[in-house]
């Protein structure tokens, strides 16, 4: 089953830099703005390497993003503001924040309700999906992995963690880790008021500990389809003829055949309290000649259509959270309408998708309203032609009524007992199905290959 390896990870010298300077949000997660933001705070901010800016001349001078993050990895490095690990280890993770509000767009006051969510970081072990070690649950984009893929090439490291989920309802693993583990050995708290920790844990007794504990467990990648297919392919290419296989016992403690066949994740126990999944809407822009009124008179052969008064996104997202049964919000620049599935239409027209599927209301809005209302192919969807994937709804709501877009799809989140099903049957959710609250913060480890 599952297996993970503590590491010698490069990690940013606190003597050299204020961490809170150089980490950053997942490379995915960084907009325009947050990127420039990002190299103001500092010459050493990580968004450099995972998500630098291109320069004028680029192709003039043959350089690249990519060759610019691998000689910034490594003056880093022989600069000593990255310094190595004298001993492998793992790390203890914590998360604590606020939840963001019902409206999605006010992450960093959101309501009174505060979690904790708790995780490691450590090396696990590459499986293909066949294996059934490694559950996804979502369809990822070529081009997101096509870039990643130039970034690993060049740079040989790993910079951000993949967020994978395993079960224990008994909570052993974090008991292991965290039951009296004293000061946290680094403190930030990011843009949204999330306030991360990290713990070392080097003892080999813990860590064997720990490894046993895992030895069983089945893993959801809940954020990091992409990166986790990216180096899964880089690892095939590295491959040698004849790995050897390494296992703990007394003496030793594990490690990976070789360094391609691991990557570093961020794992987390989906039984407990601390997870908090949010929605991503769906913006549809550039369609020829769209009539929302045409729109909305074919919807109804698989929807209930109701117009909403006025409000904005917070009283759209509110109504919409009261509904029992599955439905979103269509934005239109003529309004907006809560859509509710008709149950044997909307059977009759999933009849192609797994059982557990047809009653996601993802599933059925790519299903019927993306790919035959509005007639845009799962190539389009895919590649994002026609489509922008938003977190924020009030963003969402305004791209619609500032003529930046067609219409807009609010809706409501996938639950943790969804994903676990659909995951475990080997189904996959449309991309970008679930958006995890709050994300991993990039650059508080970093994995190099050589």
């Amino acid at each position: 089953m599952a297996r993970i390896y503590p590491f010698r990870a490069w990690r940013y010298n606190p003597t050299a830099v204020k961490l809170d300077d150089v980490v950053t949000q997942p490379y995915d997660k960084i907009s325009p703005a947050m990127q420039q933001a990002y190299y103001q705070r500092s010459p050493f901010n990580l968004v450099r390497i995972i998500l630098g800016l291109p320069e004028l001349f680029d192709a003039e001078r043959g350089e690249s993003v990519y060759a610019r993050a691998a000689r910034d990895l490594r003056a880093w490095q022989q600069q000593g503001i990255l310094i190595q690990e004298k001993a492998p280890c793992v790390f203890a993770y914590a998360q604590r924040f606020r939840v963001p509000g019902a409206s999605g767009s006010d992450e960093v006051s959101g309501s009174n309700e505060v979690k904790e969510r708790r995780g490691f970081i450590a090396l696990g072990k590459l499986h293909e999906y066949a294996e059934q070690v490694v559950f996804r649950h979502e369809q990822t984009l070529s081009q997101p992995k096509a870039d990643r893929l130039h970034l690993l090439k060049a740079t040989h490291a790993h910079f951000g963690q993949i967020f994978m989920l395993y079960s224990d309802p008994a909570g052993s693993v974090e008991k292991i880790l965290y039951d009296d583990n004293g000061p946290a050995d680094a403190e930030i708290t990011d843009d949204y008021g999330v306030l991360h920790r990290l713990w070392r844990v080097s003892d080999p007794a813990t860590i064997r500990l720990l490894s046993a504990a895992m030895a069983d467990k089945k893993l959801i990648i809940a954020d990091g389809h992409h990166r986790y297919e990216t180096a899964l392919d880089y690892a095939r290419e590295h491959a040698p003829a004849a790995a050897v296989n390494s296992e703990s016992n007394s003496q030793q403690l594990p490690a990976p055949p070789y360094p391609e066949a691991a990557v570093m994740m961020t794992f987390v126990n989906m039984d407990a309290d601390g997870l908090v999944i949010l929605p991503t809407h769906r913006v549809v822009h550039g369609l020829p000649s769209f009539d929302p009124s045409a729109f909305l008179c074919s919807a109804e052969e698989f929807f209930t259509v109701a117009p909403l008064a006025a409000g904005e996104a917070g009283d759209y997202t509110a109504i919409l959270g009261k509904q029992t049964g599955t439905a979103f919000v269509a934005v239109t620049r003529t309004g907006a309408f809560l859509l509710r599935a008709r149950p044997d239409a909307m059977a009759a027209a999933l009849a192609h998708l797994p059982e557990r599927q047809r009653p996601l209301g993802l599933s059925q809005l790519h299903a019927v309203v993306l790919e035959r209302l509005l007639a845009l192919d799962a190539n389009k969807v895919r590649e994002q032609t026609n489509l922008r994937y938003l977190r924020d709804a009030a963003e969402a709501v305004e791209q619609v009524r500032r003529g930046e877009a067609d219409l807009a799809f609010l809706t409501n989140p996938v639950s943790i007992e969804q994903l676990r099903e659909v995951a475990f049957a080997g189904d996959i959710m449309p991309q970008k199905s679930t958006d995890f609250y709050p994300k991993l913060l990039s650059g508080l480890a970093i994995y190099a290959l050589d």
